[in-house]
């Protein structure tokens, strides 16, 4: 197993876009309230604005939880590595590397960029943010028990139809 500093996944956009993802929001939230209460009653338009805020902010719970960062890094005392998982909203965990049961890299079909998923053994599944495909053997090499895959989306490539 590795025991340097190495670099496993690495999102293209480490940023929390807290401010501009409200401000969508309730621009959203807005619009959809002014088109349903001019339509019909007012309190449909109450209740899709409520509804859209509610997903936005709930969206924004769980995007801060998506993994920017994972790193190998030296145990403490000389003891083995460990995985240190950086969240979007800033928290780092460490990780044994035997806990990990299944790395999987969803290859997007359309612009050349990955998306991980990483499950603990009795643990989370961790998400990661979209990112350059990073190197499988590194995977391997640093979690021996884990089953490391890649994958391509299950969306298809949009083109013009025949």
């Amino acid at each position: 197993m590795a025991v340097s500093e190495d670099l496993l996944w690495d999102a293209a956009d480490k940023s929390t876009r807290t401010a501009p993802r409200l401000l969508r929001t309730a621009v959203a939230a807005g619009c959809l309230g002014l088109v349903l209460w001019a339509v019909s009653d007012a309190m449909w338009a109450i209740r899709a604005v409520a509804a859209c805020v509610l997903v936005g902010f709930a969206y924004l719970v769980w995007d801060r939880r998506r993994l920017v960062e994972v790193r190998i890094v030296a145990g403490e005392a000389g003891g083995p590595a460990r995985l240190r998982l950086r969240h979007a909203g800033g928290r780092t965990t460490d990780h044994d590397p035997q806990r990990v049961a299944r790395v999987l890299v969803v290859h997007d079909n359309v612009v050349d960029s990955a998306k991980l998923r990483l499950r603990l053994r009795k643990g989370p599944l961790f998400f990661g943010r979209p990112g350059r495909a990073p190197e499988l053997a590194a995977w391997r090499e640093t979690c021996p028990r884990a089953a490391v895959g890649s994958r391509g989306a299950l969306w298809g490539m949009p083109g013009i139809p025949d």
